[in-house]
């Protein structure tokens, strides 16, 4: 927290005062002018990547129902777009729009310039390079058949080597930081770069380098997907919801008794997830039983941060109306609430039998990378930008048009993947319908999803425009944040 304004200081001159604040502000204008290139690299490769899966998703929601749309090119198959357009989201968006952001978040935290720049845009360029190797490899038929891994062996090798350049910059700036208070958010981020290695090195060992035999590839697989979602994705998601919404209402989180208790039971629960993916599958039951269990216990991170969040906000919710980074962070922290709640029952063997190998899953996948973490990285970017580039976000129309088409997009998708899912299990289960019957109970929610990815495909093309505005110096020169809405009454500082 900042000192009072009245504390001041002489200059060296003797004649004018400057206070704690002036000093804090043009600290932090260091830091930001230090941070901004690697950041908007990583922004601008990010969005561009996001492009990409969209159009990916487009194509992938449009051949569920109308498999024969370009069946007979063969780089744009179901199963070869499919897994493009998911990990264009996974390692192309969402990795690469959360280390930029928590780039700037480390050296803000840090209290401490960006040293050594050229080894994060050096990162960049090779995780870019990465990420189009496996893309091209998927598309060309190259694919590991192994769900979020699918990338080939020579693309896993650039990204890991451009993940330690990246890496290394974050436990550099952590080790010269300003002598303090360790922030909640730093936490969440470095476990977050210390989880990823870990979690990509062993799948990676487990198998293709030395890879487990039969069914257990399997278990490593969903293993590896489910703590990528929860300790990479999730920790950044919430780590940045946690520096947002305080900065943004100009107060501090209500309790760090309660954040350090989320932390920690988020690192110790979520890692044992994974294996409620399996249910009745040809494992022991106890490996079965440890998931489900440690999923349900998940509730605990997820109520100690949503009402942490929630008393943080109490009495500032119609800032909402205003900020851009409130309403995306909002809505990314509510649906984090809603994306653990609907993994704990769809984890049930009850449930699991009937939404196992159904849409619901995909739904359920969407809910954590999009509703939550996508909406939250979109808050930080909005809150970021500005900083970075001296300018303010040109059109609040524009803003507003992004965030409902993003949150009504995701939002169809969900439910309709859910609904649709159920009803698609239950069809599955009951063996005298015929397999015809069953694909025509599902088909009006799989035309419905690409309703949503329309919507989605808007929202996207408007922020990228929007974006590429300010990088090309079109923004706003003025002294208040871009507002949603015009101003009833001061809403508090920061936007």
């Amino acid at each position: 927290m900042s000192q009072p304004a009245a504390l001041t200081q002489e200059s060296p001159l003797g004649d004018v005062e400057v206070t704690t604040s002036d000093v804090e502000r043009v600290e932090r204008a260091l830091i930001d002018a230090s941070t901004r290139l690697p950041v908007l690299v990583f922004y601008a490769s990010a969005i561009a990547w996001l492009l990409v899966a969209t159009l990916f998703g487009v194509l992938t929601s449009f051949k569920m129902h109308v498999p024969g749309f370009l069946g007979d090119v063969s780089f744009l198959t179901l199963g070869r777009v499919r897994p493009a357009h998911l990990n264009a989201i996974i390692y192309g968006w969402g990795s690469m729009a959360g280390m930029g952001t928590s780039i700037w978040l480390m050296a803000r935290l840090c209290r401490t310039t960006l040293r050594h720049p050229l080894l994060l845009i050096s990162g960049a360029a090779f995780w870019n390079l990465g990420v189009l190797m496996g893309i091209v490899g998927i598309l060309l038929g190259d694919s590991t058949g192994y769900e979020w891994l699918e990338f080939p062996a020579s693309s896993a090798i650039t990204l890991f080597v451009a993940y330690l350049l990246i890496m290394t910059w974050a436990l550099i700036m952590f080790r010269y930081r300003r002598r303090g208070h360790v922030y909640i958010t730093q936490w969440y981020l470095l476990g977050a770069f210390l989880w990823f290695p870990w979690l990509y090195a062993a799948a990676q060992v487990m198998l293709f380098i030395l890879p487990v035999e039969g069914v257990m590839q399997a278990a490593v697989n969903w293993w590896f997907a489910n703590n990528l979602l929860f300790l990479w994705f999730g920790s950044i998601g919430l780590g940045t919801a946690y520096y947002m919404i305080p900065k943004v209402i100009g107060r501090p989180v209500h309790s760090y008794y309660l954040a350090t208790i989320g932390f920690w039971t988020f690192a110790l629960f979520s890692s044992w997830t994974g294996m409620q993916r399996l249910v009745d599958g040809p494992f022991p039951a106890w490996m079965i039983t440890a998931s489900i269990a440690a999923t349900i216990l998940t509730i605990v991170p997820v109520a100690t941060v949503g009402l942490n969040h929630h008393m943080t906000m109490r009495g500032y919710f119609p800032l909402m109306r205003y900020s851009p980074t409130l309403r995306f962070t909002v809505f990314g922290a509510i649906a984090y609430s809603a994306f653990s709640v609907v993994g704990v029952i769809i984890s049930l063997r009850s449930m699991a039998r009937i939404v196992q190998f159904t849409e619901a899953s995909v739904g359920y996948t969407y809910m954590g990378l999009y509703a939550f973490f996508t909406m939250v990285i979109f808050g930080s970017m909005y809150y970021i930008v500005p900083r970075l580039v001296g300018r303010e976000w040109r059109y609040a129309s524009l803003i507003k048009l992004h965030f409902w088409g993003s949150a009504y997009g995701i939002g169809l998708m969900v439910l309709l993947l859910l609904v649709g899912g159920f009803a698609q299990g239950l069809s599955l289960n009951d063996p005298t319908l015929p397999f015809s019957e069953i694909t025509d109970t599902v088909m009006p929610y799989l035309r419905g999803r690409t309703l949503s990815w329309i919507l989605l495909t808007v929202s996207h093309l408007v922020f990228a425009f929007h974006f590429g505005l300010m990088l090309l110096g079109f923004g706003r020169t003025a002294s208040v944040p871009t507002f949603l809405n015009p101003l009833e009454r001061e809403p508090g500082e920061g936007h």
